[in-house]
């Protein structure tokens, strides 16, 4: 009798084994036959991490529109990013910048087409410990310091190899830092730590850091203030001195302004297409329009009219 229960027992358990193998097999067949279209497959996108924020949470309401589609997102600051777009390795980046014509002949000897487009206006913003009196500067001031001339103010930048450390070099026409007042961190996240902790920097990074709803930062942002900043004579926004509020982006009179562009590289109509086209869409605008960005065009407003009694 206990032989007879222990067979029993035995051909169950291989009965359910072989159930779990079918059933796993039937989700990996099902995750293979999901084919790459403008709304679902395997996404690779390197993202400079300036505007990390506003990339993420578009990604996370498309995957919640199109749950068939999936994204790979590698963050990293400019420098570390560009290799692996140059090399092929991935095709689409998102940068706060266009492409070099340097960079854009890598694309162009493989005859491969390079598709670019903005969607969204963002601001460097300044920031420094709201203990501070100051609550202002000027675009040449901070030309002053990196140009390497003496002052009482120093910049702290979220990367060495950022993009905005590149913008800043333009700006200031200079190939390389000065020896003192200017440093940098790993990170945009530890400028926000430093100048919530200290008074003597004035930290610089993408304004969609500040104006995101990250909880980990929330305790750090209430101990620092956005600096207003004037422009140099004769260029726009010279009249006073602006914040980088929405309203100051979309209008152009913030001093340090660029656009947030995704470069799709892939050579096909595929999901990079989709979700190029989704981000300059109502709903991708909408999430831009709610991050505190300048949109890539603004949404017509629906006003219902009702009749009164």
């Amino acid at each position: 009798m206990v032989g007879a229960i222990n067979h029993l027992m035995k051909k169950i358990l291989l009965i359910f084994c072989v159930l779990a193998l079918l059933v796993s097999c039937k989700r990996k067949n099902k995750a293979a036959a999901v084919k790459e279209t403008r709304t679902s497959g395997t996404l690779k996108i390197l993202v400079d991490e300036s505007v990390g924020p506003i990339v993420q949470n578009q990604i996370d309401i498309f995957s919640l529109d199109y749950p068939d589609a999936r994204f790979q997102a590698t963050v990293k600051p400019e420098e570390k990013l560009l290799p692996a777009f140059l090399n092929d390795s991935v095709r689409v980046i998102v940068l706060p910048r266009l492409l070099t014509k340097a960079e854009e002949k890598y694309y162009n000897q493989r005859q491969i087409k390079i598709n670019t487009s903005r969607f969204a206006i963002d601001g460097i913003a300044l920031i420094t410990n709201e203990g501070n009196i100051d609550s202002t500067i000027n675009v040449k001031e901070v030309i002053d310091i990196l140009q390497g001339k003496k002052s009482d103010k120093k910049l702290v930048f979220d990367n060495a190899y950022s993009s905005t450390f590149q913008y800043f070099k333009e700006l200031a026409h200079i190939s390389q830092f000065p020896a003192t007042g200017v440093y940098s961190k790993n990170s945009s996240k530890e400028v926000i730590k430093l100048i919530a902790e200290d008074k003597n920097f004035i930290g610089i990074l993408g304004v969609n850091w500040i104006t995101g709803k990250d909880t980990e930062l929330s305790e750090y942002l209430s101990k620092i203030k956005v600096l207003g900043v004037k422009n140099l004579k004769g260029k726009a926004g010279d009249d006073q001195f602006y914040k980088p509020t929405q309203d100051n982006l979309i209008n152009g009179v913030y001093p340090f302004l660029r656009n947030i562009n995704i470069i799709d590289c892939e050579g096909r109509d595929g999901l990079g297409t989709g979700f190029a086209t989704w981000l300059r869409s109502q709903r991708g605008q909408l999430i831009v329009l709610k991050s505190g960005l300048g949109p890539h065009k603004l949404m017509p407003r629906q006003i219902n009219l009702t009749k009164g009694n």
